[in-house]
């Protein structure tokens, strides 16, 4: 490895803190460029040599300009996205710049909810229906050929960001008159009612290394809206559903040809039992459900998706930490006036505990899925008191 490998990361988001100090520890040299409104989040800035702010990183040329003259006097040795948004922009610099990496047209894959859904069909891999916003008399016969309701979806928005959902032909048509030209920015596809699960995986080589297949409580668009509680949990891995998840987990990033580093997947179970594939992404899991796979197997995700980063700079072998088996969870709910303070939760499985964002949030491990569901629930009642 080159003795002083430089990173840059883009944060459109404080993230990444782990990946920084990781990187640091290692040897690299680090350059955040970061949106000027997480300025004063708490970077760990004695693990970072450069940091540099912008109004926003998802605006071009601007953040091509910016890049490409830091590296007039810098020598960038890898670019890595450390936020969802960032993604697609960091494959693009790549692209620009000719870095080894993700390059444009995977990342897309990742970010782009259109490309997903059709190099997902592409694959045979079993999803809802769905069609893009192009070409109106496509949109019309998918709605007369699928029954509503339909999830109307921003194609690059993250997570849940931006979907509604619509029962009738004439709302379709009135909000793509309210979109204009944006509309191609968007899709529509068939609702499947049922229990979202995801697989959070470090890639290597092609497939799979580690996954940990995790099963919501509630979605995450009930956590955006600020209605209930949220929560996840880890399934056991020997299930016929754990196994059924990995297993088109292991086929989707295949297809997609997720080379080496972290991502999160999300499916639904339908009435009929079936599999459905909902969306992926190129990044570590929000959410803190990071510290959920560290808590039930003391895979640090962050710091391996770092050291990945790193052999395949150095074209060295990556092999993965020796794993625990414990029963994690986490459940967060909206902060209220009464809501206590973390510090007051005394539970001896509580791994972490979080006050941020809006949330109080709680990660538990247990020996037992029957003893950390029994405390999981204990704990969503005194959120809700």
């Amino acid at each position: 490895m080159k003795k002083n490998p430089t990173i840059l990361g883009l944060a459109s988001e404080f993230k990444g803190a782990e990946f920084i100090k990781e990187c640091k520890k290692r040897g690299c040299k680090i350059i955040i460029l970061a949106r000027e409104a997480f300025r004063d989040h708490p970077w760990p800035h004695d693990c970072i040599d450069a940091f540099h702010t912008m109004p926003d990183l998802r605006i071009q040329p601007d953040l091509t300009n910016a890049v490409t003259y830091l590296m007039r006097h810098e020598e960038i040795d890898r670019i890595v996205a450390l936020d969802d948004f960032d993604v697609e922009h960091a494959a693009d610099l790549r692209e620009h710049i000719r870095m080894p990496g993700m390059l444009h047209s995977q990342a897309r894959l990742f970010r782009d909810k259109l490309a997903m859904r059709s190099a997902a069909q592409s694959a045979g891999i079993a999803q809802p229906r769905f069609t893009g916003l192009v070409n109106h008399n496509h949109v019309y016969e998918f709605m007369l050929s699928v029954p509503p309701p339909w999830i109307f979806k921003p194609r690059t928005l993250a997570g849940s960001e931006g979907i509604q959902k619509f029962n009738q032909q004439e709302q379709v048509w009135q909000k793509l008159e309210e979109l204009g030209d944006a509309q191609s920015q968007f899709l529509l596809e068939e609702f499947i009612p049922g229990n979202v699960f995801h697989v959070d995986s470090l890639n290597w080589q092609g497939s799979p290394l580690f996954a940990l297949a995790s099963a919501y409580g509630a979605p995450p668009l009930t956590m955006l809206q600020g209605q209930k509680l949220f929560s996840t949990r880890t399934l056991e891995q020997t299930s016929d559903i754990a196994q059924r998840l990995l297993n088109m987990n292991q086929q989707l990033l295949t297809a997609f040809a997720r080379e080496y580093g972290p991502s999160h997947s999300e499916f639904i179970q339908g009435q009929d039992g079936q599999l459905y594939f909902l969306e992926t992404s190129a990044r570590v899991a929000g959410g803190n459900i990071e510290r959920v796979i560290e808590s039930a197997t003391d895979i640090k995700v962050w710091q391996e998706a770092a050291k990945m980063e790193l052999a395949d700079y150095a074209k060295e072998h990556y092999e993965l930490p020796e794993q625990a088996i414990r029963y994690a969870g986490l459940i967060a709910a909206p902060i209220q006036h009464s809501t206590p303070d973390v510090s007051s939760f005394e539970a001896e499985e509580i791994r972490f505990r979080f006050n941020q964002d809006g949330f109080i949030t709680l990660v538990i491990a247990a020996d037992s899925h029957e003893k950390r569901d029994e405390l999981l629930a204990e704990l969503g009642q005194q959120l809700l008191a």
